[in-house]
């Protein structure tokens, strides 16, 4: 997985980790990529759910360490 820009969402809980990557997907252009590092569980399920709702692209997800997952999205138009 490749991405244009990292966020390390590591140690917050819900929903810190979708608000963090809601603000730095604003700040990024349409098609660029965004992964966001978390250890919180439930990002699992908020993050393709705010991408669903917000217009952007799940790409998918990845085991990162012991206790993290690191999520990939490509921002919407």
């Amino acid at each position: 997985m490749t991405a244009d820009h990292t966020l390390d969402a590591r140690g917050l809980q819900c929903p810190l980790p979708v608000l963090k990557a809601r603000k730095a997907l604003l700040a990024m252009a349409p098609g660029e990529r965004l992964e966001v590092l978390a250890t919180d569980p439930i990002a699992a399920i908020d993050l393709p759910n705010f991408c669903r709702e917000a217009g952007h692209h799940f790409i998918g997800k990845e085991q990162h360490g012991d206790d993290a997952w690191a999520f990939l999205i490509e921002r919407g138009s």
